[in-house]
């Protein structure tokens, strides 16, 4: 197994260490980025591996937020799943993230945020590292600090959190149940 935080500069790793709040677009990074419908239900499809990863973050005490432009019953019961502080048709994505830290007491030099696509670029303003996964749009890549080996909705996020668990020495994580 290749140790999270191989290809990672120092500096890099200093910040993660002191991520509490961790941010997720969901459309494009917790999911593929597909939309199906059945009959007038929207579905959606979320990575187990990225599942684990959020459940390991949530043991850490890393707090974990969403916030989307989209929405749907199959995210609010995902998020659910996590104790995840949802923001759904949530508006400027700057604005949703100023709140909820706010809400948390917790400010940006200890935030990360991870999106793919132009509308994401907002939180990277307010977060000490931006992440991406690997098929975030051009501009996206550009302004990211972490570019994942994945795309979205197919293990980009467990890549995140794995690098923010082994920054904080917590990596690998203790052999406790499965929370995909």
């Amino acid at each position: 197994m290749t140790h999270p935080l191989k290809d990672l500069d120092d500096g890099l790793i200093e910040r993660l260490a002191a991520i509490r709040l961790a941010v997720f677009d969901v459309d494009g990074v917790l999911t593929d980025g597909r939309v199906a419908y059945l009959g007038e239900e929207e579905l959606q499809t979320f990575d187990v591996k990225d599942g684990q990863g959020l459940a390991w973050l949530s043991q850490a005490s890393i707090e974990l937020a969403w916030i989307t432009g989209r929405g749907c019953r199959a995210t609010e019961l995902r998020a659910a799943e996590f104790g995840v502080h949802l923001h759904m048709h949530s508006g400027p994505k700057q604005e949703r993230l100023e709140s909820v830290q706010e809400e948390l007491g917790i400010g940006p030099e200890q935030t990360l945020a991870m999106g793919d696509d132009l509308a994401d670029l907002a939180l990277a303003s307010r977060a000490q590292v931006f992440c991406c996964p690997a098929d975030a749009r051009p501009q996206v890549r550009a302004a990211a600090h972490l570019v994942c080996t994945q795309g979205g909705g197919r293990g980009a996020v467990r890549e995140v959190c794995e690098a923010l668990l082994a920054a904080k020495g917590s990596w690998p994580p203790g052999a406790g149940g499965s929370c995909g």
